[in-house]
């Protein structure tokens, strides 16, 4: 797998795995009151911004794992 490829990979699998995560969290955290303040919004953003980031480093550990894998192969 060539390095663009690599990285299309790992934005794709880390933006599903975020969205999902993100999307979850937040339901879990962020009250859903009648009108939403400014500390539920930073709730929600921070918790978006920090499974964003892990999971895009733990796709790319996998990712290149699994390459360096097929490589030795």
């Amino acid at each position: 797998m060539d390095d663009e490829a690599q990285k299309r990979v790992i934005t794709i699998l880390a933006s599903v795995i975020a969205y999902l995560l993100a999307s979850r969290l937040s339901d879990r955290f962020v009250e859903q009151p009648e009108v939403r303040g400014l500390r539920d919004d930073l709730k929600e953003a921070f918790l978006s911004a920090a499974s964003s980031l892990i999971l895009t480093i733990i796709a790319s550990f996998v990712i290149r794992r699994i390459v360096g894998s097929n490589r030795d192969a």
